[in-house]
Protein backbone atom coordinates (compact mmCIF):
# COMPACT_ATOMS: atom_id res chain seq x y z
CA UNK A 1 0.00 0.00 0.00
CA UNK A 2 1.04 3.42 -0.91
CA UNK A 3 1.01 6.05 1.60
CA UNK A 4 0.01 9.52 -0.56
CA UNK A 5 2.54 12.44 -0.16
CA UNK A 6 1.42 14.93 2.22
CA UNK A 7 0.95 18.39 0.40
CA UNK A 8 4.06 21.23 1.70
CA UNK A 9 4.07 24.41 1.03
CA UNK A 10 4.98 24.30 -2.58
CA UNK A 11 2.27 22.20 -3.57
CA UNK A 12 -0.37 24.90 -1.90
CA UNK A 13 1.76 26.86 -4.09
CA UNK A 14 0.99 25.52 -7.00
CA UNK A 15 -2.60 24.31 -6.32
CA UNK A 16 -2.69 28.60 -6.17
CA UNK A 17 -1.68 29.14 -9.37
CA UNK A 18 -3.78 26.27 -11.28
CA UNK A 19 -6.83 28.26 -9.75
CA UNK A 20 -5.82 31.30 -10.73
CA UNK A 21 -4.69 30.22 -14.18
CA UNK A 22 -8.52 28.81 -14.15
CA UNK A 23 -9.60 32.37 -13.69
CA UNK A 24 -7.84 33.56 -16.13
CA UNK A 25 -9.31 30.90 -18.76
CA UNK A 26 -12.51 31.65 -18.09
CA UNK A 27 -11.81 35.32 -18.48
CA UNK A 28 -10.22 34.66 -22.20
CA UNK A 29 -13.38 32.85 -22.72
CA UNK A 30 -15.71 35.42 -22.26
CA UNK A 31 -15.10 37.71 -24.93
CA UNK A 32 -16.99 40.78 -23.23
CA UNK A 33 -14.96 42.26 -20.80
CA UNK A 34 -18.34 43.46 -19.35
CA UNK A 35 -18.79 40.40 -18.25
CA UNK A 36 -15.33 40.06 -16.33
CA UNK A 37 -16.12 41.80 -13.57
CA UNK A 38 -17.17 38.49 -11.00
CA UNK A 39 -13.72 37.12 -12.65
CA UNK A 40 -11.54 40.14 -11.51
CA UNK A 41 -13.39 40.46 -8.12
CA UNK A 42 -13.18 36.57 -7.67
CA UNK A 43 -9.07 36.35 -9.24
CA UNK A 44 -8.24 39.83 -7.31
CA UNK A 45 -9.57 38.13 -3.72
CA UNK A 46 -6.96 35.08 -4.43
CA UNK A 47 -3.95 37.34 -5.34
CA UNK A 48 -4.24 39.48 -2.36
CA UNK A 49 -4.80 36.01 -0.47
CA UNK A 50 -1.46 34.12 -1.99
CA UNK A 51 0.41 37.27 -2.07
CA UNK A 52 0.21 37.41 1.76
CA UNK A 53 0.91 33.76 2.07
CA UNK A 54 3.74 34.49 -0.13
CA UNK A 55 5.22 37.01 1.97
CA UNK A 56 4.51 35.44 5.35
CA UNK A 57 5.58 31.76 4.70
CA UNK A 58 7.75 31.73 1.05
CA UNK A 59 10.23 34.35 0.91
CA UNK A 60 11.10 34.65 4.46
CA UNK A 61 12.25 30.80 3.71
CA UNK A 62 13.39 31.70 0.34
CA UNK A 63 15.53 34.89 1.62
CA UNK A 64 17.19 31.96 4.84
CA UNK A 65 18.07 29.22 2.70
CA UNK A 66 18.88 30.41 -1.01
CA UNK A 67 21.87 32.17 -1.21
CA UNK A 68 20.76 34.71 -3.68
CA UNK A 69 17.53 34.86 -1.71
CA UNK A 70 16.95 38.37 -0.59
CA UNK A 71 17.40 39.64 -3.93
CA UNK A 72 15.06 37.10 -5.12
CA UNK A 73 12.46 37.96 -2.51
CA UNK A 74 12.47 41.74 -2.75
CA UNK A 75 12.64 40.98 -7.09
CA UNK A 76 9.17 39.08 -6.40
CA UNK A 77 7.75 41.42 -3.81
CA UNK A 78 7.87 44.02 -6.33
CA UNK A 79 6.39 41.87 -8.86
CA UNK A 80 3.59 41.76 -6.32
CA UNK A 81 3.57 45.17 -6.06
CA UNK A 82 3.22 45.68 -9.52
CA UNK A 83 0.06 43.63 -9.52
CA UNK A 84 -1.69 44.97 -6.87
CA UNK A 85 -1.35 48.36 -8.72
CA UNK A 86 -3.25 47.14 -11.57
CA UNK A 87 -6.15 45.48 -9.53
CA UNK A 88 -6.59 49.13 -7.78
CA UNK A 89 -6.43 50.65 -11.30
CA UNK A 90 -8.96 47.88 -12.30
CA UNK A 91 -11.48 49.07 -9.05
CA UNK A 92 -11.67 52.28 -9.72
CA UNK A 93 -12.18 51.33 -13.81
CA UNK A 94 -15.74 50.64 -15.18
CA UNK A 95 -15.88 47.15 -17.16
CA UNK A 96 -17.28 49.12 -19.59
CA UNK A 97 -14.45 51.77 -20.00
CA UNK A 98 -12.05 50.38 -23.00
CA UNK A 99 -9.13 50.56 -20.29
CA UNK A 100 -10.58 47.86 -18.32
CA UNK A 101 -9.94 45.25 -20.49
CA UNK A 102 -6.33 46.46 -21.01
CA UNK A 103 -5.74 46.40 -17.25
CA UNK A 104 -6.94 42.58 -17.09
CA UNK A 105 -4.93 41.34 -19.99
CA UNK A 106 -1.71 43.47 -18.39
CA UNK A 107 -2.76 42.11 -15.20
CA UNK A 108 -2.84 38.58 -16.66
CA UNK A 109 0.26 38.47 -18.90
CA UNK A 110 2.11 39.43 -15.59
CA UNK A 111 0.77 37.06 -13.30
CA UNK A 112 1.20 34.38 -15.81
CA UNK A 113 4.81 35.28 -16.18
CA UNK A 114 4.93 35.46 -12.51
CA UNK A 115 3.96 32.21 -12.11
CA UNK A 116 6.07 30.35 -14.89
CA UNK A 117 9.07 32.08 -13.49
CA UNK A 118 8.49 30.76 -10.00
CA UNK A 119 7.76 27.32 -11.40
CA UNK A 120 10.82 26.74 -13.01
CA UNK A 121 13.25 28.46 -11.42
CA UNK A 122 11.98 29.13 -7.86
CA UNK A 123 9.67 26.44 -6.40
CA UNK A 124 12.59 23.41 -8.29
CA UNK A 125 15.15 25.55 -5.54
CA UNK A 126 13.57 25.43 -2.42
CA UNK A 127 12.67 22.31 -3.11
CA UNK A 128 16.43 21.55 -3.44
CA UNK A 129 17.79 23.27 -0.78
CA UNK A 130 14.43 22.80 1.94
CA UNK A 131 14.20 19.40 3.57
CA UNK A 132 10.49 17.71 3.15
CA UNK A 133 9.96 18.16 6.23
CA UNK A 134 10.23 21.63 6.72
CA UNK A 135 8.26 22.30 3.71
CA UNK A 136 5.35 20.55 4.73
CA UNK A 137 5.11 22.38 8.20
CA UNK A 138 5.41 25.48 6.28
Amino acid sequence: MTVPKQQDLLDVIIADHRDVEAVFDEIEASGDARNWLALVDEVTAELVRHSVADEQYLYPTVRRVLPDGDAIADREIAAHADAEEVMKQLERTDAADPTFADLVRSLVEDVRHHIREEERDLLPRLRSACEEVELREL
